[in-house]
């Protein structure tokens, strides 16, 4: 046991490196807001000053009016919306199979869904656009979506498959006894009751799908399919003069939806997180 002097200095430490942790994380977003509202001639200032000395909204204004980029939010948000749906329509029946039904060969499906998720999306966009371009199907927002859906679709299945485990299976046959079919176990039981789990998921599919790069770089070459997390690369060649702050005030854009997402329902995370880990 710990004496509280002890437990007193375990607890600065521990502190100390969440605080490391986050000025790491948070630094790098801070430097691009400041660059965000900086002028072109505070870019150069010597020393570089975090807190601008005059507030450059227009930036944003000058991003809005003078780009794309609300074709670049629209196709995101297409993309993400699609791609949620249809790996929802997948993973929930797959982890529902997964966790309520014994197979032969369950132990190995589990790992190979565990090894799918470590598959890296630069490793595979490479010989799926030489596969795509041979089929015709390049700037095809359908083709972009099955992709991030294979993508998202293991960590979802894992995911959704660890909350149903947290479900009694005792549950499930008293609805079998009362009458219910599997498919109404799920849709009319499980579901309502997974429902925490299942907006957790959807927002991390979102935030993952909103911020693939690598896939949509490669798979697209249509500015007007580009969605925002490549279609902002482009303001920086799109501007005559030096854009360093048109380039991060289209960054700071591009990210905004999914702050605001992730902020307002963090709590059906945590409660997703903290159902899977008292499990038992």
């Amino acid at each position: 046991m710990l004496n509280k002097k002890q437990l007193l200095f375990t607890k600065i430490f521990i502190y100390l490196c969440y605080g490391t942790v986050l000025v790491f994380f948070l630094f790098p977003m801070l430097w691009v807001i400041s660059l965000s509202l900086k002028t072109q001639q505070e870019l150069f200032a010597t020393p570089p000053a975090i807190i601008p000395t005059s507030f450059a909204y227009e930036n944003y204004l000058h991003v809005l009016e003078n780009s794309n980029v609300l074709l670049y939010l629209r196709n995101s948000f297409i993309i993400v919306l699609f791609t949620v749906i249809f790996a929802l329509i997948t993973a929930i029946p797959a982890a529902y199979a997964i966790s309520r039904f014994r197979f032969k060969g369950k132990s190995a499906l589990l790992v190979t869904i565990l090894m799918t998720q470590m598959i890296s999306a630069v490793v595979i966009s490479i010989p799926l656009y030489r596969l795509f371009a041979e089929w015709g199907l390049i700037n095809n927002y359908v083709v972009l979506i099955i992709v991030y859906v294979a993508v998202v679709l293991p960590f979802s299945t894992w995911f959704l498959k660890g909350y149903f485990d947290t479900i009694p299976y005792e549950l499930d046959e008293a609805a079998i006894v009362d009458g219910c079919t599997r498919f109404q176990i799920l849709t009319r039981i499980l579901i309502p009751t997974c429902l925490p789990g299942i907006v957790s998921v959807t927002i991390l599919i979102a935030v993952q799908s909103w911020s693939q790069f690598v896939i949509p770089f490669i798979l697209l070459d249509n500015e007007s399919f580009y969605p925002v997390s490549v279609g902002v690369m482009n303001l920086q060649s799109t501007q005559q003069t030096i854009s360093t702050h048109l380039l991060a005030a289209g960054s700071v854009i591009s990210v905004l939806p999914v702050i605001i997402l992730f902020v307002i329902l963090q709590r059906f995370i945590v409660g997703a997180l903290t159902s899977g880990a008292v499990k038992g």
